[in-house]
C-alpha cells in the first residue's frame, strides 16, 4: 500500500489496510491541490510504533497557514517562529500544570517520541483555508487509528466537541473544551490535562510521559 509517506511505522500498516482504497481516492483527489501538510508528511503522526502509543491527543485539522502544518496535531516545524494561538494557551497550560518552562519552540516531535499520538481527525486542509477538505471521508479513517491506539491502553486528551466525539473508542480519557483562544477560558485553562494523563497511564501500570519540551 503506497500511502506516499515514509513516516509510517510498520507496525500501523495492518491498521491502515482496510482503508487502502479510501486513502487512495483522498490522495488522488488531491493530487492538483496545494495542500497542507506536504504529501509525504500527511501521516507523519505515524511515526511512533503502535505498541509505543500511551497518550493520544486529538486535533481537528492542520494549520492552514503555509510552512506550519508538518504532519502532528498541534505541532510547527523548528523554523517556524510565530506560535499559534491554540498552542500558546496549551503551553500556558502546561507550565500552570507542571511547572515546565514555556517552550520557545512549538516542535513537539519530543512527544510524539515518548509515545504520544499527534493525530488530527481530518488529515489534510487546502493552504489558506481551515477545514477544506471535512468532506473527503479522513474522519473514518482516523478513528481506525484512535481505535487502534485505544486497544493498546492509551489515554486520550481530548479538546474541543469534535476531538470529543471520539470518547466512547478510549477506555480512559481527559476531556474538556478547546485551547483556542475563543473557548480556552471557559475550562481549558486548569483542567491539568498532562499531569491527568500521567497519574492515568501509572494506575493502569503503563511508564507516565515526560512532558518537556
Amino acid at each position: 500500500m503506497d500511502i506516499g509517506s515514509p513516516h509510517v511505522h510498520s507496525s500501523w500498516k495492518p491498521v491502515l489496510e482496510p482503508f487502502s482504497a479510501d486513502i487512495a481516492r483522498i490522495l488522488g483527489s488531491l493530487q492538483d491541490s496545494s495542500i497542507a501538510p506536504a504529501q509525504d508528511r500527511i501521516f507523519a503522526a505515524l511515526e511512533v510504533p503502535l505498541s509505543e502509543v500511551r497518550c493520544v491527543i486529538i486535533g481537528q485539522d492542520p494549520y492552514p497557514t503555509a510552512g506550519n502544518a508538518h504532519g502532528l496535531a498541534f505541532s510547527i516545524p523548528d523554523q517556524v517562529a510565530k506560535i499559534p494561538a491554540s498552542l500558546k494557551n496549551i503551553f500556558k497550560e502546561l507550565h500552570s500544570d507542571l511547572g515546565l518552562e514555556i517552550p520557545q519552540s512549538g516542535n513537539l516531535e519530543k512527544w510524539r517520541d515518548q509515545g504520544v499520538l499527534l493525530l488530527n481527525r481530518i488529515l489534510t486542509t487546502e493552504v489558506g483555508r481551515s477545514n477544506a477538505h471535512s468532506n473527503l471521508g479522513w474522519q473514518m479513517i482516523t478513528k481506525g487509528i484512535a481505535e487502534a491506539a485505544a486497544n493498546q491502553n492509551a489515554v486520550a486528551i481530548l479538546w474541543g466537541t469534535e476531538a470529543q466525539a471520539l470518547a466512547p473508542v478510549f477506555r480512559e480519557s481527559i476531556t474538556s473544551v478547546h485551547p483556542s483562544p475563543l473557548s480556552a477560558y471557559r475550562g481549558f485553562f486548569g483542567s491539568k490535562p498532562f499531569s491527568k494523563v500521567n497519574e492515568a497511564l501509572i494506575r493502569i501500570g503503563r511508564e507516565p510521559i515526560d512532558w518537556r519540551l
